[in-house]
């Protein structure tokens, strides 16, 4: 995990660096992608998220190389507005994630609501309408780890602000495939449980303000 350096004279209870921000953060990005060749992104929030990816993929140019994929959890008594409110501030093609569908590169995918979505081993989604995961239908964990099983290091896994554990074993799994592991520094989270947690059950490789993931996102189009 990549983390500023440096001590306070003077006092044995300082607070832990935090995570690196501007040029050093540059630096840990560009070190945890050297000789990664990611493939596709699968980004995964809760309460809180949908400012943050407001402040996250908004700036991504058109014609961006990998697929991204964002879940977050929704009522499912509702149609998911996410498309429709990201397609008009986005210059890259975005929709909902269609059954069968195969993940086109340059496209930002959102899961609809009352279904779990997963990625298959050829690389398409699917659809289903199995039990809740930790109370949520679309769960992140249930796209994580099937898009771990379809990518393996292929794949970069980001998890932000949130208010369960949901995600946290997705992006475990990522992590054990090989994958590249994001986690939202729980300080800036509107909502800091879903970032803990997933710090918790394993420690990612990058810990990072917004600003840094954004900035992360664009530096895969020149790795």
């Amino acid at each position: 995990m990549a983390t500023t350096t440096g001590s306070t004279k003077g006092s044995a209870s300082a607070a832990p660096p935090g995570p690196p921000t501007g040029a050093p953060a540059t630096r840990a990005i560009a070190a945890a992608l050297a000789g990664r060749s990611i493939e596709a992104v699968v980004i995964g929030a809760s309460a809180g998220g949908v400012g943050a990816l407001l402040k996250l993929l908004p700036g991504l140019p058109a014609g961006y190389r990998r697929p991204l994929v964002a879940l977050l959890h929704l009522p499912e008594n509702r149609q998911s507005q996410l498309a429709h409110v990201f397609r008009q501030r986005m210059a890259l093609p975005v929709c909902e994630a269609g059954d069968k569908e195969p993940l086109s590169s340059g496209t930002l995918y959102f899961g609809g609501a009352g279904y779990h979505l997963s990625v298959e081993s050829d690389r398409s989604f699917s659809l289903s309408c199995e039990a809740p995961v930790h109370f949520a239908r679309p769960a992140i964990d249930f796209l994580m780890e099937s898009a771990a099983d379809a990518y393996g290091p292929a794949l970069l896994g980001i998890l932000l602000t949130g208010a369960n554990q949901d995600g946290a074993a997705g992006l475990a799994a990522i992590g054990r495939a090989g994958g590249l592991t994001v986690v939202q520094d729980p300080d800036e989270a509107e909502v800091a449980t879903m970032p803990k947690e997933a710090i918790r059950l394993r420690t990612p490789d990058l810990i990072l303000r917004l600003d840094a993931i954004h900035t992360m996102l664009l530096m895969l189009e020149n790795n």
